[in-house]
């Protein structure tokens, strides 16, 4: 037996099975250097995303990037697969001199690995070694077993994406495509709907608690787009934050009480998220100007409203404990920029396309 060739496929093996073990059983964040996803995903993410914001119809680069996903949650299952058979072959090579018939090559080994971690068990090949055929026992287990986790994963990651996207849908008729705070206290205040506020914010913060759960554990569920045009979970909880943040600062005779927690859970989601991607930037500056015009707006649907210099000011501030790095986030996601109002001049970049407000 060639000893450093088994103990070279034994640590592969290892390495493997830990990642898929930390990736798919652990149920919440566990970062670490010998992370497959880590070195596959980001960096296939943005050659996909360079390819897909190249197209000039919004269309087709929604649906080309809403490809991702779905596409590399398929390669992790091909990859791990890959690395598990190259293990075995390994050992299995290593064992050659148990193998019957003779191996002619490594390639023999692989394929002896391949049949194994498939279960197809054609019989060309048979391990006549004890070690050998404990390696092929494993390799079959090992198959199987990964077959199976992987299987819950996805079915896994597809359940929490649903649940994401019932909020994020509905919000487009409250607060349009791309949703915006300052509509979606428009359309409340002018649907007599403003006491709905605080049970929103509350729907809300159970959403972002959900949320905040799922994509730190699985990661991957951030790549996931919306299925609806304008719009995604980024930018609408940039809406339902910068509303509860208007309520904070410049809303009275709004219970406040709600949009706090709202403001918090929201605030931690989007840290731990961002610490996560290493995505951290810097909040775009609130125009006064467009600020003004929302002030009017909102005193012209009925709000009794704080001085407005003093709301600006308290607002700017609010914003900055969240809005820089939604931004930085949508920016690499490519997904509809976070918006506060109708008015506001998007960062450039911070989208792929940016639509008119619905009308």
């Amino acid at each position: 037996m060639n000893v450093l060739l088994f103990l070279a496929g034994l640590i592969l093996l290892g390495i493997v099975l830990w990642d898929i073990f930390q990736s798919i059983v652990v149920p919440r964040p566990t970062p670490g250097r010998l992370r497959l996803g880590r070195y596959l995903i980001p960096p296939t993410w943005r050659v996909w995303r360079a390819i897909g914001t190249r197209a000039r119809n919004p269309q087709a680069t929604d649906w080309f990037l809403g490809l991702y996903a779905p596409g590399a949650a398929i390669i992790l299952f091909v990859v791990w697969l890959a690395i598990i058979i190259l293990a075995d072959g390994l050992m299995l090579w290593a064992l050659r001199a148990e193998i019957t018939p003779q191996l002619g090559g490594f390639f023999d080994a692989l394929y002896f690995a391949g049949t194994s971690v498939l279960t197809l068990g054609f019989g060309e090949i048979i391990a006549s070694g004890a070690v050998s055929r404990v390696v092929v026992l494993v390799a079959a287990a090992t198959g199987l077993g990964v077959v199976a986790l992987v299987i819950t994963f996805i079915f896994s990651l597809f359940a929490n994406y649903q649940r994401r996207e019932v909020l994020v849908v509905t919000l487009s008729a409250r607060a349009k495509a791309p949703p915006s705070a300052a509509t979606l206290l428009e359309t409340h205040a002018r649907l007599d709907m403003i006491d709905e506020l605080p049970g929103l914010f509350r729907e809300w913060e159970r959403w972002a608690a959900e949320v905040l759960d799922s994509h730190v554990a699985y990661p991957l569920l951030g790549y996931f787009r919306s299925s609806h045009d304008n719009i995604s979970w980024i930018s609408a909880l940039g809406a339902v934050l910068d509303s509860a943040a208007l309520v904070v600062t410049t809303i009275q005779g709004v219970p406040r009480g709600q949009a706090h927690m709202m403001l918090k859970v929201g605030a931690h989601l989007v840290e731990d998220i961002s610490n996560n991607r290493g995505e951290i930037g810097e909040p775009s500056e609130v125009d006064e100007a467009g600020f003004a015009i929302v002030y009017e707006h909102l005193a012209r649907v009925g709000y009794k409203l704080e001085p407005r210099e003093r709301s600006l000011r308290a607002f700017e501030r609010v914003r900055r404990t969240y809005a820089g790095r939604l931004e930085a986030l949508a920016a690499f996601w490519a997904t509809p920029a976070p918006r506060w109002s109708d008015h506001q001049d998007v960062m450039p970049g911070s989208a792929i396309h940016e639509a008119p407000p619905a009308k």
